[in-house]
């Protein structure tokens, strides 16, 4: 029994040195678990591998143990409660948990973060290559988007019905800076003096109300007589550009209207020039100067182009002198063209015609500057601007002053524009005179007054006559009547309907010319 139960010992005996290796192995293990447990809150719950204190070489092969007498036992190990595995590396390692991976909670603030910096570098790189593209037209070439050839309408049909899109630009323009550049040279400032009239002496006595306090020598003092004396004060400021090299100015004749002197600042000179109105139109508001270049040294100047080939919508430049803010430089498009419009003044009121507009900013100061193309020829004078809203501004064409320059240049009185008229004054009818008219109702106009030697005096037209008809076109108001008597041509002739002590009669007259018949009446 006891060689049985030495067998039985010696068959169960651990090698020397083992049980201490097994304690610290499962200390170290339950130290392990205790420490995943204070590590992981309780809900969450994580699996690992069995920790064993056998080597590598014992886990792949059977597990040798010697007895006391020295004789090898082969003893294959029991299977764990719970099967679990681990590859080794073809090179070994002592470490058995290095391949096994713990479930670990992702964190999503980390996976945002990851996304946003792609996009973001996604979308850097794709507009640079955009903007590298379009800068150096990749893609289209040297003739740009749709190619030099395209028609400059919104659309164009060729002979097989298809219609061919035109050319547009993606942006502003580029070469803005050097027109600034090239034309600023030839934009001058214009600046007025006025006659004032001051006079000595006893402003007091100089006040009708106290003369009659006084009497005519004062209260029987001697009062000394009003001295007028002219001085010269600044009048107003505007602008305008050199036409020719020579010294030739053009600008709007309200500008220098009613001034005693006229001084010219030209980019480039310390002193301003004193200059000469030449020639002057009230009528189309324009004024050519001169000023005598120094040392022989010509002038920049511009060029004058023609408006008539500039299309709605093209980029347009405006530089001036707004407020006193020298050569600034504005852009914008024609926004339409032809346009009338009207100017009251101190002297009457200025009529308009063929009007370009514009978008680009024009403010008082900019009166007489030039409007140019991306060419960077003149396409009009910038004029007047509109008080009540914001990129309407009017220049005069250059297809207006092209006909009048050299009658400017050489002090030629310009003739005035024909303008039709009858001479007649019109008014509306009233309900009550209906039935003194002995009409029907209340469509048509009634003539007030009659101009004596007028086209409708020589006609037989007189007052109270009823016009209700233009050339076989009824009229219902005064105003229908005058807008179809200016749409005719001086000399035309018109057949006006007139109801006269309620009988239609048929009056034929003949068109005359208002401007004409004012230049006769003052010689």
């Amino acid at each position: 029994m006891e060689d049985n139960k030495k067998g039985y010992d010696d068959f169960f005996r651990r090698p020397e040195g083992d049980s201490s290796n097994d304690t610290s192995s499962r200390e170290a293990a339950g130290n392990s678990d205790r420490g995943e447990g204070q590590e992981k809150p309780s809900y969450y719950y994580s699996y690992g591998p069995y920790k064993s204190s056998m080597n590598q070489d014992e886990t792949n092969a059977h597990i040798t143990s010697t007895t006391g007498s020295g004789e090898p036992v082969e003893v294959t190990p029991p299977r764990p409660v719970r099967p679990f595995s681990y590859n080794v590396s073809d090179g070994g390692g002592d470490d058995p948990m290095k391949n096994w991976q713990f479930p670990q909670q992702k964190k999503r603030g980390s996976s945002f973060r990851s996304g946003f910096i792609a996009f973001l570098a996604g979308a850097v790189v794709v507009g640079g290559l955009m903007f590298a593209s379009d800068k150096m037209n990749l893609f289209t070439g040297s003739k740009g988007v749709l190619g030099s050839t395209a028609a400059p309408s919104s659309s164009q049909s060729s002979s097989g019905g298809t219609a061919k899109p035109t050319s547009f630009s993606l942006g502003r323009p580029d070469n803005i800076a050097q027109i600034a550049e090239q034309s600023g040279p030839a934009v001058v400032k214009i600046e007025t003096k006025v006659k004032t009239k001051a006079s000595s002496g006893n402003s007091l006595f100089d006040d009708p109300f106290f003369r009659q306090f006084f009497g005519g020598n004062g209260g029987g003092q001697q009062r000394q007589k009003s001295q007028d004396t002219e001085q010269l004060q600044p009048g107003g400021m505007g602008t305008g550009f050199i036409f020719e090299k020579s010294g030739y100015i053009l600008t709007n004749e309200h500008v220098i209207d009613g001034a005693a002197e006229i001084w010219v600042t030209v980019q480039g000179y310390d002193q301003p020039f004193k200059a000469q109105l030449l020639g002057n139109s009230y009528d189309l508001d324009l004024a050519a100067l001169k000023i005598e270049p120094q040392d022989g040294k010509e002038f920049a100047s511009l060029p004058l182009g023609k408006a008539e080939d500039t299309n709605v919508g093209d980029w347009v430049v405006a530089i001036g002198n707004p407020y006193g803010f020298d050569h600034t430089v504005t852009v914008g498009v024609l926004s339409a063209k032809e346009r009338p419009i009207s100017i009251p003044d101190s002297q009457g009121t200025r009529e308009y015609k063929h009007l370009l507009q514009t978008d680009a900013s024009i403010n008082p100061g900019n009166s007489g500057g030039p409007l140019l193309n991306l060419n960077g020829e003149v396409i009009g004078i910038n004029t007047a601007v509109s008080a009540q809203a914001q990129g309407i501004g009017f220049a005069i064409p250059t297809s207006t002053i092209s006909s009048v320059l050299d009658n400017l240049k050489n002090n030629v009185k310009i003739p005035k524009e024909p303008s039709p008229y009858i001479g007649v004054q019109l008014g509306a009818i009233d309900k009550e005179w209906v039935s003194e008219l002995k009409l029907e109702n209340t469509d048509g106009a009634i003539v007030s007054d009659v101009e004596r030697k007028s086209p409708a005096f020589k006609a037989g037209i007189r007052p109270y006559d009823v016009i209700v008809e233009v050339n076989g076109t009824k009229v219902k108001t005064s105003q229908e009547v005058v807008d179809k008597i200016k749409a005719l041509k001086v000399n035309d002739q018109a057949t006006l309907g007139v109801m006269r002590d309620g009988k239609k009669e048929s009056i034929t007259v003949t068109i005359g010319d208002r401007n004409a018949e004012a230049d006769n009446t003052v010689k």
